[in-house]
């Protein structure tokens, strides 16, 4: 009994003590993809973002010198639009987990260059961390 007791223990503490530490972030561009065409981007609203993700990501476009709009209601005359799907997770407290943001063709919605940043728990970012992750990676692509 002494000896199933010790085995549980063990275990009990392996499983405990042992987290998923996932740390993963890539961008890519599709060939056709003219960076220097590019001087306005709109981001466009994601049904469902209650925690502002569209926000920063409209702040690190404009700190990255574009001009940006974003106002639903207009019909944006943009080189290019902005899409993002974020992901949120609960481990105390609310985390983003995945960011993927995709930079479209405004008129076709093709997709040109797309980033994606995963963290779990253990290597948690805040938002702002990965949208500027997501970003910087998504404009390394153009140079």
């Amino acid at each position: 009994m002494l000896r199933l007791l010790l085995v549980f223990v063990i275990v009990l503490s392996l499983v405990a003590t042992s987290g998923c530490a996932i740390n993963r972030a890539s961008a890519s561009a599709d060939p056709s993809l003219r960076c220097e065409a590019i001087k306005t981007v709109h981001v466009r609203f994601r049904n469902g973002d209650d925690r502002g993700t569209q926000n920063l990501i409209i702040e690190k476009f404009l700190a990255s010198g574009f001009v940006v709009s974003a106002d639903p209601a207009s019909n944006p005359q943009a080189d290019a639009v902005v899409t993002y799907h974020d992901q949120w997770l609960w481990d105390i407290t609310w985390y983003m987990v995945e960011l993927t943001v995709t930079v479209r063709e405004p008129i076709t919605d093709f997709p040109l260059a797309s980033g994606h940043s995963t963290h779990t728990s253990l290597t948690r970012k805040s938002p702002k961390e990965m949208v500027d992750e997501v970003v910087d990676n998504l404009l390394k692509q153009c140079r």
